[in-house]
């Protein structure tokens, strides 16, 4: 099919039967639901985070301990003009929403690299999990994997992360609160991490453990030199901003040379039609660092902004519908930000989906299934259109009528806010793991004069897991800084 864009039934609203993904899910799998409470105290780090941050000081020690092995931690990958590589954002929960993209990955051809935008493990980062989380969904994907930690990866100090990408250990650092009453209540408060044996790991690792899928990174952010192009991975941390030792790498690396370069950061830069620069976009828009995209993980949905900057444009998108929970669509405001306007906007699940979707998970989960408050897809394309003012997304006009029964109905669940709530939970709370899923990853297939980009839908669906959609598409040369 070519995109939901086309036809209802190109959203994945035909069938919800799911594909063949469902027998790879290991046996006993529990869904992560955001409703458990030992969830949510598990993670409550990012809670304490917001009193006392340490992940600047530890992953400063992490940078000492990586520097023997990176020097500026650049990989050179080759000089190939033509390749292509994967960006997923947002994977690892383990349960049926993540293994319902691997289908999808497992079709991509002559893909040489792959990079985890953003959170590689729910719900913190625990070197234990990587097993049913990493190893075992990704085990027939025959390129490696590189990785940028997300806030959950950060929860356990970064060990684990460090562990499975940079083949690196501690050596038995406590994180530096600081001193005083807050730094004594974070402390303690602090989640610690997991154990595992060396033994469960070894195993784990066997998995993926063919020449053509290991990798070694430096570090929790490093540069990827490959042909033209320079992939420039930051780590943000919990709080989404750089420390200045990371700061002065990224200018360095940015400004080194003057080839194409691809931002990858756990925080988008422009989301939910707002601006949240972060304390890099200075250095993304300097010409002389020659970015053509910026794409940010953390937010579960596709996002697409063309800025115009100067005389070029820089894409800015949003990735991070790798696996995880779903972040609803449908509330974003008409967008209207650095020049960007609705028309340009691009986003999936399209708005109209995303209110459908979600209409039905809040009747199921609240409503005992009755239907009460279930807006059929076109019945929600037609509520953008006629009362909202904004097109959906959709290639063609929703021709369903409205009553206002139903109008009154969208209203009221589009004024539900899906978006980060407490911890991030809004869209967390209405977690679904059933067929159309509205999963993504992008597709960069680079030449020497520019790159394509493509945004792949992903519904676990029977009917489409051998076709997965088209979303977005676009075409984005590249435009050399003159001095």
């Amino acid at each position: 099919m070519n995109s939901s864009r086309d036809s209802d039934e190109g959203a994945g609203w035909y069938s919800t039967a799911p594909g063949k993904w469902k027998l790879d899910v290991p046996p006993g799998a529990r869904p992560n639901s955001w409703l458990r409470p030992k969830t949510l105290w598990q993670s409550r780090n990012d809670i304490i985070a917001k009193w006392i941050d340490p992940v600047d000081a530890a992953r400063k020690r992490w940078v000492e301990l990586a520097k023997p092995t990176g020097g500026d931690f650049v990989v050179d990958r080759g000089t190939d003009a033509e390749y292509s590589m994967l960006v997923v954002g947002d994977t690892g929960e383990g349960d049926d929403s993540q293994y319902a993209v691997v289908p999808a990955l497992r079709a991509q051809t002559g893909v040489d690299f792959a990079v985890i935008c953003s959170d590689v493990i729910y719900p913190t980062g625990d070197l234990g999990d990587y097993h049913y989380k990493f190893f075992h969904p990704y085990r027939e994907l025959d390129w490696p994997f590189y990785a940028i930690p997300g806030n959950h990866d950060w929860y356990d100090g970064l060990r684990g992360f460090m562990r499975i990408f940079c083949g690196l250990e501690d050596d038995g650092q406590r994180l530096d609160f600081g001193s005083g009453p807050r730094a004594w209540f974070a402390r303690k408060l602090w989640r610690r991490n997991g154990k595992v044996t060396a033994e469960q790991l070894d195993e784990a690792k066997r998995l993926r453990s063919k020449p053509s899928q290991t990798s070694r990174q430096p570090a929790p952010y490093f540069a990827i030199d490959k042909g033209p192009v320079r992939f420039v991975c930051i780590d943000t941390g919990i709080g989404g901003l750089v420390d200045d030792e990371q700061r002065a790498w990224l200018e360095r690396v940015s400004l080194e040379n003057d080839r194409p370069k691809i931002l990858l950061t756990g925080k988008p830069i422009y989301v939910n039609g707002r601006y949240r620069p972060g304390g890099v976009d200075d250095i993304v828009r300097n010409p002389k660092a020659n970015y053509v995209l910026a794409i940010g993980g953390d937010t579960h949905n596709y996002q697409r902004y063309p800025v115009r900057v100067g005389d070029r444009v820089i894409q800015y998108v949003v990735s991070g519908g790798g696996g995880a929970y779903l972040h609803a669509t449908h509330w974003i405001p008409e967008v209207d930000v650095a020049g960007v306007t609705e028309e340009q906007f691009k986003c999936y699940p399209l708005r109209r989906d995303s209110l459908a979707r979600f209409s039905q998970i809040i009747d199921s989960k609240l409503l005992f299934g009755l239907g009460l408050a279930v807006v059929k897809p076109g019945q929600a394309a037609a509520y953008f259109e006629r009362h909202r003012g904004i097109n959906a997304q959709s290639n063609r006009k929703s021709d369903a009528k409205l009553r206002r029964s139903q109008r009154l109905k969208a209203q009221a669940l589009g004024r539900i806010r899906f978006g980060h709530l407490f911890h991030r939970y809004g869209s967390e709370l209405f977690d679904f793991n059933d067929p159309p899923m509205f999963k993504h990853f992008l597709r960069l297939d680079i030449r020497a004069d520019g790159l394509t980009m493509t945004c792949v839908g992903v519904t676990g669906s029977a009917d489409t897991e051998g076709t997965p959609s088209v979303e977005d598409k676009i075409e984005v040369p590249y435009v050399a800084w003159r001095g």
